[in-house]
């Protein structure tokens, strides 16, 4: 299917569309530049310029400063995709040619060992990010090729990947390696899908194959450099690299995040494109350890700031939680992957519920403030004064030294219209993953169908469907498979074909709906939006005693602007009748939720001790005010939570 068939046109994913081209990019561009005042610098055009010859001075920024363009030209090229615009496009072909300019003529290229320590490449695999990089630039020479029709960058991703393939492998003279922080993998993919080389693809699989082999390279690497890193001199720790077994081995979600959801995407396209059902298995095994047992109800994975890491099963802290943004938009590249191997409501499940909370969450609504970490549960004073809570921020940041997250907003909300549909291998079922108002186009094995979707997603339940047969034809039989979103729980969504109530079967929690299609039919897919309170497995215990709120796919907190602090003393009443109404006028406006609660009687502590005998009687009535999750943070700062004590 070509995604390019497909464009977004609606109300709520419009504003963002527009935010992300007409202020994300340009102000990140500024960022890359250091042109942000007051914000960490950033060093990466500067790196390229001095690694082009172009300037003289030191490297800056983190190791792996370089993906940072990357993943902006990446966002670029999407938004190309849908919005040409001739002045940001000369910026990213400018862009790109002083990335060729500070390429090796063997291909090589990253700054860092061109500047910093050159002569030492592929020395420091676990630590260095050198194929990481190596492969945000693959990803955005396919994307802005695809984009554009330009080939330069793509070029030059190419010159880099054969040079790669050429330096590992098992054959003599082959480095018999791979990536600390996976990323080439599934960016080798994608190369594979848009040049048709196999090569490449063999190289993708090659990496995940080798990896957790034995002996294990970390261990051998780190002695030949004389048991000394960057970051850490001891023992190189297997698991935080997911390289403490081979891929199909594994089970249970362990280590940095982000690492292990880049790798399980890749090994999910893999899956896919080779048949390999080992893999397939290990993907399926640890998705349900991911999502069922290491997951936050926002999306959110990885539960501390040590590693970045997956702890245990049910260990999902509120106030000290990562939940890094990118290894929740690694979750969804991931689900997107796993609903290509097959169509199963669960993955487009997760895929909109770390999408609408937690990526969402990250980025203000101006479009010029981050949030690294993702917390459900914030204390301004513990964040300033609590080394422990100091990854935990109360406001959102111009930048970071290490910006990998705001880029990756960019370039996955560029890029949404991937996410909203696929078609089956037979193309015979036309699958609506995501509510989202769009026209797209398919090609089925009927011939051409278009779809126009109008949804009233994320604040109504109402989605409607116009057919379309651009070829003059009779009729056209084909399945539509309407995903049962997780959140809709009593009853059965109601399905309307041209105004009249149709029957429909369910099948891996999409509605199956076949028939022979006229031009213009339209369906209506009804799903009614409740307000829920949800509870946690009891062995989350973080979360015992306490509830959350959901409607649709939006989880709500509550913040200190509407409820005064400290909200650890707020409670929900036994019947706390739940109130939902829109306010326009609220952060850009959204629907807002409201319910009984009770409170301490802070009167009972005026003497300041720290305790006192139990007086349930002391505490009072009020009311609470909930707002949707994304948009925390943009007022005030002050006191967040998610979960409430009942």
């Amino acid at each position: 299917m070509q995604t390019s068939k497909i464009h977004i046109q609606d109300e709520f994913w419009n504003r963002y569309s527009e935010l992300v081209r007409s202020t994300v990019i340009p102000y990140q561009w500024e960022a890359l530049n250091d042109r942000i005042a007051d914000a960490e610098p950033s060093y990466a055009i500067r790196n390229f310029r001095i690694a082009a010859g172009l300037e003289e001075g030191e490297f800056g920024g983190w190791i792996f400063q370089d993906s940072d363009l990357y993943k902006w030209l990446e966002a670029v090229a999407y938004s190309l995709r849908r919005h040409p615009d001739p002045e940001l496009e000369k910026v990213a072909d400018e862009a790109i040619a002083l990335i060729g300019q500070a390429q090796h003529d063997n291909g090589y290229l990253n700054t860092y060992f061109t500047i910093q320590e050159p002569g030492k490449q592929w020395t420091n695999l676990y630590e260095a990010h050198e194929l990481y990089c190596a492969g945000h630039l693959i990803e955005a020479a396919v994307a802005y090729c695809e984009a554009t029709g330009k080939r330069s960058l793509l070029d030059i991703a190419c010159r880099f990947a054969d040079l790669i393939e050429r330096t590992f492998g098992t054959e003599a003279g082959q480095i018999r390696a791979y990536c600390g922080h996976q990323e080439i993998e599934l960016a080798l993919v994608k190369l594979h899908g848009v040049t048709g080389e196999e090569r490449y693809l063999a190289l993708s699989r090659y990496f995940i194959d080798e990896r957790g082999s034995k002996p294990n390279y970390f261990i051998g690497e780190w002695e030949r450099r004389g048991r000394t890193g960057i970051w850490s001199q001891g023992t190189p720790n297997l698991e935080v690299y997911q390289s403490h077994l081979p891929v199909r081995e594994q089970s249970v979600a362990v280590g940095h995040s982000v690492r292990a959801v880049y790798m399980y995407t890749a090994m999910a396209d893999l899956a896919r494109l080779t048949g390999d059902d080992k893999l397939r298995e290990a993907c399926e095994r640890l998705w349900a350890n991911t999502t069922g047992k290491q997951m936050y109800i926002t999306g959110g994975i990885g539960a501390t700031h040590l590693g970045e890491a997956f702890t245990f099963d049910y260990d999902l802290p509120n106030d000290t939680v990562y939940a890094e943004t990118c290894a929740s938009i690694g979750l969804i590249f991931w689900a997107r992957r796993m609903l290509r191997l097959e169509a199963k409501s669960e993955y487009a499940d997760v895929m909109e519920r770390a999408l609408y909370n937690n990526v969402l969450g990250s980025m203000s609504t101006d479009g010029k403030h981050f949030f690294y970490v993702n917390p459900l549960e914030v204390w301004p004073d513990a964040s300033i004064h609590n080394p422990d809570r100091r990854h935990v921020k109360p406001v959102r940041q111009k930048w970071f030294g290490c910006s990998c997250c705001p880029p990756n907003v960019a370039r996955l909300l560029s890029s949404l219209n991937d996410y909203i549909y696929d078609v089956s291998d037979d193309g015979k079922t036309v699958y609506a993953h995501l509510y989202i108002g769009s026209e797209a186009s398919f090609e089925l094995a009927c011939g051409t169908v278009a779809l126009r979707q109008h949804s009233a997603l994320p604040w109504d339940g109402r989605v409607e469907f116009t057919v379309s047969l651009p070829e003059a034809r009779e009729g056209a039989a084909f399945e539509l498979g309407l995903r049962i979103p997780a959140w809709f729980q009593d009853g059965r969504p109601v399905l309307n074909v041209n105004g009249e109530e149709r029957e429909y079967r369910v099948e891996k929690g999409y509605a199956k709906a076949e028939r022979r299609w006229a031009d213009g039919d339209r369906v209506e897919w009804l799903l009614p939006m409740e307000t829920k309170l949800v509870a946690a497995h009891p062995q989350i215990r973080a979360d015992a005693g306490k509830a959350a709120i959901q409607r649709g796919p939006f989880v709500y907190c509550v913040e200190q602007a509407d409820n005064g602090a400290p909200l650890a003393s707020l409670s929900m009443a036994a019947e706390p009748n739940l109130r939902s109404y829109a306010d326009a006028d609220l952060l850009g406006g959204c629907v807002v939720v409201e319910g009984d609660a009770r409170v301490a009687d802070d009167t009972a502590w005026e003497d300041g001790l720290p305790y006192r005998p139990l007086d349930q009687e002391k505490k009072r009535a009020a009311r609470f005010k909930a707002i949707p999750y994304y948009l925390w943070g943009n007022r005030a700062p002050g006191e967040m939570s998610v979960w409430m004590r009942l």
